[in-house]
C-alpha cells in the first residue's frame, strides 16, 4: 500500500499517472482537480499522503483537497473515526477526571484583532419579587477561546476556501432560519455545524513548552507577547521529554504561554494588546516554514490549538503566507486558539501524562465560521 500512495503522483512519460483511488491534476492555473476521489464512505484512506506527495495549488505546497472526496466539509476531522475515538476513551480515561480549557467568554477583556469586546449582560426576567434571570450574550465567535473554521480563512490571493469553495459562493451577513427544511446547503457549506454534528473527539496530546523551557528553574526564553517563531525542534524535543509519541488523528494542544502571561501583567498592558493596534499584536506562535507544515501532516493531526491569540507567530514574516491558509484553506484542519491550558498543564505534570481523552463540541452555527470549543480533557 506504501509503495502505491507513493506513486499517486509520480510522472509518467510526462503525464500524472492515473493510481486506482486518487487522480490529480494541476494544470497550469493552478487549481487542483481531482477526477476520481477517495471513496471513504465516513473512514479514512488506509494510508495518507505524505505532504511532499500533495499536488500544488498555485505557489502553495502540500493541498490536499478531494483527500475526502469533492464535496467533503469535514476536513481532517474525518480521521475521528469511531474507531479512533473509542480506542482513544478506553486508553485515556482511568480516573474519570475532567479539565475544562475553555476560558471564561470574558476574556480577554479587550479582544485582540479588532474583534467585538463581549457583552455579556444578566437581567430579572419578570420582577425582582421573582426570582428569575435571563442572559444576552453578544461576542464574536473568535474573541476568545474558539475553533476556527472552514469559512475562517481560505487562500486570500486567489478568494477560495477548502477544496477549491468560492468565497463568494457561501451566506454573509444576518441568517434568519424558520425552517430547517428550507436552508440553502450551498449558501451554508463549510459552516461549524458540520464539525458540531460530528464532534472533536480523540486523543488530546499536550505539548507544554512553558514547562519545558522553565522546570529547571530557567525563564521562559521568549516573550509569548512578542513575535517569536515556535520551531519543529522545538516541538518534537518537548515530546520526547514528556514521553509523547504521536499517531494518527491525535488532537495537538500546544502551550506557549500567553494566558499564564495575562494573568501575571497589570490591566494596563491588557489594555495595550488592543489599544496598541497592529503594533499591539505581536505574539508567539508556530513558525511559518515548510518543516512545519511536514510535521503538522505527517503527523496527520486532526486538529491544532494552542492557548495563543494566533496559532502562528504573529505577524508573518514580510513576503510569507500564513499557516491558516495552508491547514485551514488546504487542509481543512481545525485551528484552535486562546485555548485555557493552565490547568491542563497542572494535572498533567501531576499524573505524568500528556495524553488524555478530549471532547469538543462546538455551537451548533449553521453557516458558521468560528465558535468557542466547549472543550475538556478527561484522564
Amino acid at each position: 500500500m506504501t509503495s502505491r500512495v507513493k506513486r499517486m503522483f509520480s510522472q509518467r512519460k510526462g503525464k500524472t499517472e492515473q493510481p486506482a483511488s486518487l487522480m490529480a491534476v494541476v494544470p497550469a492555473n493552478g487549481i487542483l482537480k481531482t477526477e476520481t476521489a477517495v471513496k471513504t464512505n465516513g473512514t479514512v484512506p488506509k494510508v495518507l499522503p505524505s505532504f511532499d506527495e500533495l499536488p500544488k495549488f498555485h505557489e502553495f505546497n502540500g493541498c490536499a483537497w478531494e483527500v475526502w472526496g469533492k464535496d467533503d466539509e469535514l476536513g481532517t476531522i474525518n480521521m475521528l473515526t469511531e474507531d479512533v475515538v473509542q480506542k482513544a476513551a478506553q486508553e485515556e480515561i482511568r480516573f474519570g477526571r475532567a479539565v475544562s480549557l475553555n476560558w471564561p467568554i470574558h476574556f480577554p477583556s479587550r479582544p485582540v484583532f479588532g474583534r467585538k469586546i463581549p457583552s455579556i449582560t444578566t437581567f430579572v426576567k419578570d420582577s425582582h419579587s421573582i426570582p428569575i434571570r435571563d442572559d444576552v450574550i453578544h461576542i464574536n465567535t473568535q474573541s476568545g477561546s474558539q475553533w476556527d473554521g472552514l469559512k475562517h480563512y481560505g487562500l486570500r490571493d486567489y478568494n477560495v476556501f477548502y477544496n477549491n469553495t468560492p468565497a463568494d459562493s457561501l451566506s454573509e451577513g444576518e441568517m434568519e432560519i424558520h425552517d430547517p427544511s428550507e436552508i440553502d446547503h450551498a449558501r451554508v457549506k463549510l459552516g461549524m455545524h458540520n464539525w458540531s454534528k460530528h464532534g472533536i473527539c480523540g486523543r488530546g496530546v499536550l505539548l507544554d513548552l512553558v514547562h519545558y523551557y522553565t522546570a529547571d528553574g530557567n525563564p521562559l526564553p521568549y516573550n509569548p507577547w512578542t513575535t517569536h517563531p515556535i520551531s519543529v525542534a522545538e516541538l518534537e524535543a518537548c515530546a520526547k521529554k514528556q514521553g509523547v509519541t504521536f499517531r494518527q488523528a491525535d488532537i495537538l494542544l500546544i502551550r506557549v504561554g500567553f494566558i499564564q502571561t495575562y494573568y501575571a501583567v497589570q490591566n494596563d498592558a491588557k489594555a495595550a494588546l488592543r489599544d496598541g493596534g497592529s503594533e499591539g499584536e505581536r505574539f508567539a506562535g508556530i513558525e511559518q516554514s515548510e518543516d512545519m507544515k511536514r510535521f503538522l501532516w505527517n503527523n496527520h493531526f486532526a486538529a491544532i490549538a494552542s492557548d495563543q491569540p494566533s496559532l502562528e507567530r504573529w505577524p508573518a514574516p514580510q513576503g510569507i503566507a500564513q499557516l491558516h491558509q495552508t491547514i485551514i484553506g488546504l487542509w481543512g484542519m481545525p485551528i484552535g486558539e486562546f485555548f485555557d491550558l493552565e490547568a491542563l498543564s497542572q494535572v498533567c505534570k501531576e499524573t505524568g501524562r500528556y495524553t488524555f481523552f478530549f471532547t469538543s463540541w462546538p455551537l451548533n452555527i449553521i453557516g458558521g465560521a468560528a465558535s468557542p470549543p466547549n472543550a475538556a480533557a478527561y484522564f
